[in-house]
């Protein structure tokens, strides 16, 4: 690459790897010896087919996911999901939502259009951490309990599995997809915009176990039906060939990492290394977030002896632009 890349923090679109940049570029315009471009390969082609077949596979190889569940490729992000799930899963009972953080709040207001949300925990004004499960208020019987594995703006991430003792489980794992092995088998559904782990925009990841699909409200549009999308093999519409291109080639370098438990053994590494001088500081560098449940994945922290200091902070992002590090700034509502 002829310019020096700088090191990028962005949350999403996130960085994505050198060499599957330089993989994508060298295939541009020839993908795989076809003689086009991914951009205008035909999604119904024989050769997209394999594409995407392979991303799949990939993916099942990656998280262990067992033949009982599909895998779908579909468009919307994460959000268009918040709006799927209840339209496909709720059949007219009660959803439990574990709230956590800003996106879980945003999947609890949309899912409240079309079915009735328990709140598990009460309303907070903050997101600081994650109550003991022994507070939390289920609904016996609910239609599923959906969480979110890691709230990218706070910076909160579950380090256990929720028990929902038998109800469907629904996660969200669109910031920390990839970054730790789990078992696939204790959830209903698992979902994920690429993003930020396993690809560009323009895909999100689905993994659903079969035995829930087919009864959809019969107001859901077709294209976030899942039993229609999984019978079309995720070509219901005109997929982004694009992204789920990308998508593979990432799948690929993270398998080249040592897989899942590879990528596990960066982040872990590499967040320590940060909180401990988080934690060091003496009070400059600060977290609002409880120890137990603070983010591997992306690190939210304040600048100024306890109380934001806005100088300070201005300051360090400054800084760290002149020795080529970009997109560190947080998000207002961090904490």
């Amino acid at each position: 690459m002829a310019c020096k890349r700088p090191i990028n923090f962005a949350p999403g679109p996130a960085k994505l790897p050198l060499e599957v940049i330089e993989k994508a570029q060298s295939e541009l315009l020839n993908c795989r010896n076809t003689g086009v471009s991914i951009m205008e390969m035909s999604h119904r082609s024989a050769d997209f087919a394999k594409i995407i077949k392979e991303a799949e596979q990939s993916l099942r190889e990656l998280m262990n996911i067992p033949d009982n569940y599909k895998v779908l490729f579909v468009q919307g992000g994460g959000s268009a999901q918040f709006s799927a799930i209840p339209l496909n899963l709720a059949q007219g009972k009660t959803a439990d939502y574990i709230v956590t953080g800003t996106f879980s709040v945003k999947a609890a207001k949309e899912a409240a259009k079309y079915c009735k949300v328990n709140m598990v925990l009460p309303k907070a004004d903050k997101y600081t951490g994650i109550a003991d499960p022994l507070t939390w208020k289920l609904t016996p019987n609910a239609a599923y309990v959906y969480y979110c594995d890691n709230e990218t703006i706070q910076g909160i991430e579950f380090n256990f599995i929720p028990e929902s003792n038998g109800v469907p489980l629904v996660c969200d794992m669109s910031s920390n997809i990839l970054t730790r092995p789990f078992d696939v088998t204790k959830f209903g559904v698992v979902f994920g915009g690429t993003q930020k782990n396993a690809g560009c925009p323009g895909v999100t990841l689905v993994i659903i176990r079969e035995d829930l699909l087919g009864n959809v409200n019969p107001i859901c549009p077709l294209i976030f039906d899942y039993k229609q999308i999984s019978d079309n093999n995720s070509l219901l519409n005109t997929i982004s060939t694009f992204s789920v291109y990308i998508t593979g080639l990432v799948l690929d370098w993270i398998k080249s990492k040592g897989g899942v438990t590879g990528i596990q053994k960066i982040a872990d590494e590499r967040a320590k290394m940060i909180y401990d001088i988080i934690d060091s500081s003496n009070g400059f560098y600060f977290s609002a977030i409880d120890k137990n449940v603070r983010s591997r994945i992306n690190i939210c922290f304040r600048i100024g002896e306890q109380e934001p200091s806005e100088e300070l902070e201005k300051a360090f992002l400054d800084e760290a632009v002149k020795r080529n590090m970009i997109n560190l700034k947080g998000h207002r509502y961090t904490f």
